[in-house]
């Protein structure tokens, strides 16, 4: 029988400059939904790549002195590298430099939406974010008439005759695709605030910018040498040119459409109303659902350059591994909520949780196992309990930790209870029996979360024999 499929996607970066914290939460998010559901049996990838087109790499290159090929490539590079770094290597990684690839898809794209009457040109003043990539009329600025997402940064006025798409077209099919959850928004408040922005009223938006602009840089428009497809336009495609969308038609065909989309609240409007307007034009799938989540703060503050705050996770994890910083990414924030990272929270919350939570658990079950000489049998088919479940259906990776946290500390203090160093032989068996089962549980609903720890854990404990066992998480100096 076929497994269904299940095709995560995580936002594409800029690569303008390299990655940060915010980058790992999502990388580790995207990747704990994918490894879930290949739990479930079904046939789970993820995607993500480098956002390479955008005029903000193009100025952060010329600004540097590097050729702008290689300056993408080096940066683009540096975040698939962070992916492996924390053990949520994706399954496709797409470049949007890739001629052979995504400029094609990104092209087909454009003459399908073209081919519905939903492109046309005309000329445009308007008021743009460099840092968002994208035109913004002056009542959707803050009181100094600056960005949002970028406040302190002078938006440019710029002037062109760009190609336009009729997103006020779509006014109606995309209310009626998210108010029917067919393209579900989660959580609920996001949808509410999409919603309230397409009742708003919907504009036509520029879909393409002058060579000169774009500095010859970035997918051309087919037909019409003198442009370049707009950085957003040829990001999203993103999630279809890297599964086939344009040159392997079999392949496409079985992945599409997504399933989920993994990104920040800042980019909510061109994943929830530009990218299902562009499919919907082009009469291609919309995606089935977008994850929303917050952003992190570091020490209590917005990362920003300025401040110097902006945290490289790489020194950490080069001397931590992965799993501590997945745990503290997954179990200290909501994902609906911003939340805040530090090193001494990282630290408080490894020694707590891992080194003296889950690690002293497995040592002492280890030991106690490894003084009895008793062997232990296998267990039968392990399931997912149904609460850790329900908040991994949920996206609350906090809560289902929090499920298999109490788990261990009720079996500690099932060993204080049936104190089983005063116990022997055919008393003794059972009470191992099941101190070892409800490792093994932990350990099986762990490998979305922590999955280096639960291989140790799961290849450990798998009997007959077991043995001591070294510190899982030896504690740390602050």
């Amino acid at each position: 029988m076929n497994q269904p499929k299940f095709y995560a996607t995580a936002a594409i970066p800029y690569v303008n400059a390299l990655p940060h914290i915010g980058h790992a939460l999502e990388f580790i998010q995207t990747d704990i939904i994918a490894r879930y559901h290949r739990l479930l049996g079904e046939d789970a990838i993820k995607l993500s790549g480098g956002d390479e087109n955008a005029l903000k790499n193009v100025q952060a290159a010329e600004t540097t002195g590097v050729p702008i090929q290689e300056f993408v490539d080096q940066n683009t590079q540096s975040f698939y590298d962070l992916a492996v770094k924390l053990n949520a290597k994706f399954d496709l990684w797409q470049k949007g430099s890739d001629q052979d690839h995504h400029f094609k898809s990104s092209q087909k794209l454009w003459s399908l939406c073209a081919a519905s009457g939903d492109i046309y040109r005309k000329s445009y003043t308007g008021l743009y974010c460099v840092g968002c990539e994208t035109f913004y009329s002056p009542e959707e600025l803050d009181e100094n008439g600056q960005c949002l997402e970028h406040p302190g940064k002078k938006l440019d006025k710029v002037t062109e005759k760009n190609y336009f798409f009729r997103l006020s077209k779509y006014q109606q099919f995309l209310l009626d695709l998210i108010e029917s959850d067919k393209l579900q928004i989660t959580p609920a408040f996001r949808k509410n605030e999409v919603v309230s922005f397409i009742k708003s009223g919907l504009e036509d938006i520029s879909i393409s910018r002058s060579n000169e602009r774009a500095r010859n840089w970035g997918v051309p428009v087919p037909s019409d040498d003198t442009q370049r497809i707009y950085v957003w336009f040829d990001a999203l495609n993103i999630y279809q040119s890297g599964i086939g969308f344009g040159w392997d038609e079999e392949k496409y065909q079985h992945y599409w459409p997504a399933d989920i989309h993994v990104i920040g609240k800042g980019i909510i409007r061109f994943h929830a109303v530009y990218w299902p307007a562009f499919l919907l034009s082009a009469g291609l799938k919309t995606p089935k659902q977008i994850f929303v989540h917050e952003y992190f703060t570091v020490n209590g503050q917005k990362m920003s350059k300025t401040v110097g705050n902006v945290y490289n996770p790489v020194p950490i994890l080069d001397k931590l591994g992965a799993d501590p910083l997945r745990y503290y990414c997954l179990a200290k924030i909501s994902p609906f909520s911003d939340g805040d990272f530090s090193e001494a929270k990282l630290i408080a919350a490894y020694n707590s949780d891992l080194a003296n939570g889950l690690g002293n658990l497995a040592s002492r079950i280890a030991a106690l196992v490894d003084h009895s000489g008793l062997e232990i049998k296998p267990d039968e088919h392990t399931k997912l309990r149904h609460q850790v479940k329900a908040h991994l259906d949920n996206f609350r990776f906090d809560l289902a930790l929090g499920e298999i946290w109490q788990k261990i500390r009720q079996t500690d203090q099932l060993i204080e209870d049936k104190r089983p160093w005063e116990l022997k032989g055919e008393e003794l068996q059972p009470v191992l029996q099941t101190l070892v089962a409800h490792l093994r549980q932990i350990a099986f609903e762990l490998t979305p979360f922590l999955p280096d720890t639960a291989a140790k854990l799961e290849a450990h404990f798998k009997g007959p024999k077991i043995t001591k066992i070294a510190p899982l998480f030896p504690r740390l100096e602050k």
